[in-house]
């Protein structure tokens, strides 16, 4: 990193090691916090960056978001959506022959039997089971209804749970400022308040970043649900059409477990589409047993 981009000391103008940019990015002060004798304190500085930011360049570093990186770079839209029949570990993509995406199983619990499968094969077998979702303007209309209705839950899951975390940062507000007090009464020593105060003020941070997520979640939900609702409502072979990414992003929507063994997928609805796929089914099945009828007349006619 550091040598690789032409960094150098300013005095010596060596080249800055990578295990020193690594350093530097480790340091918490940067977001206002700072290490002493295996303690963190709250500096009284303003911050340079966010700990929203500091905590997922630390993510970055840890290398916990490898794997999305490499998904994202290959456009493996199905790695982590799909479990092993046979164990429950995950399905994972992989390049073969330069561009050949094959997907298997990590194999975490021991060797499994499930084979190789192309990509090919398991967007073939997502665009039949599609089908089974094909509905008109009529239904279509009726699950935007169904999905307004939901927001309203939706809603009011975000709404809770904003009221819980900012009821949980007023009281550490509240046991700060009380702190604080005892701290100018000689009640409490500074190392004791300064330890404190770091951790309560880091747990505030966090519950800041929490009621953040909620409120984007909850601005989302109905419009990315809308516009992948059109999606899902079209012809199965649209979703052959589009890249990896919407492929994935539109059955993370429709489906809550999909699962593969000995080569054949299953999947779980979510809701309204379990309800959908249901009355598809059973109209399919109507629809055949009054041709199957309307056949046998004729030949007796006949």
């Amino acid at each position: 990193m550091g040598l690789d981009a032409g960094l150098k000391f300013r005095r010596s103008k060596d080249g800055v090691p990578t295990a020193s940019v690594h350093k530097i990015l480790r340091n918490r002060a940067y977001m206002g916090n700072f290490d002493w004798k295996d303690k963190t304190y709250r500096g009284s500085y303003e911050p340079l960056i966010t700990g929203e930011l500091w905590d997922r360049v630390q993510a970055v570093l840890d290398g916990r978001h490898e794997k999305r990186h490499r998904k994202v770079k290959h456009d493996f839209a199905f790695s982590g959506l799909i479990a092993c029949g046979h164990c429950g570990c995950a399905l994972v993509g992989e390049i073969q022959k330069g561009r050949y995406i094959y997907y298997h199983c990590t194999g975490h619990k021991g060797k499994c039997p499930e084979p190789y499968t192309r990509e090919e094969v398991l967007s073939g077998q997502f665009a039949d089971v599609l089908k089974g979702l094909a509905f008109d303007d009529e239904i279509l209309g009726w699950l935007k209804e169904a999905l307004r209705e939901s927001h309203g839950d939706e809603k009011r899951f975000h709404e809770e749970a904003i009221g819980r975390l900012q009821d949980e940062f007023r009281r550490l507000q509240n046991r700060l400022d009380a702190m604080y007090v005892d701290k100018l009464d000689g009640k409490i020593d500074e190392a004791f308040y300064e330890r404190k105060a770091a951790e309560w003020r880091s747990e505030q941070d966090r519950l800041l970043r929490s009621i953040d997520e909620h409120q984007v979640a909850n601005r989302t939900y109905l419009d990315e649900g809308g516009q992948i609702l059109e999606l899902a409502g079209r012809d199965h072979e649209l979703f052959c059409k589009q890249e990896p990414r919407e492929q994935r992003r539109l059955l993370d929507f429709v489906f809550s477990n999909c699962t593969w063994k000995d080569n054949k997928l299953s999947v779980t609805y979510r809701q309204p589409f379990d309800l959908i796929a249901d009355a598809s089914k059973t109209l399919r099945k109507e629809t055949a047993a009054s041709v199957d009828t309307d056949g046998r007349r004729l030949v007796m006619g006949g």
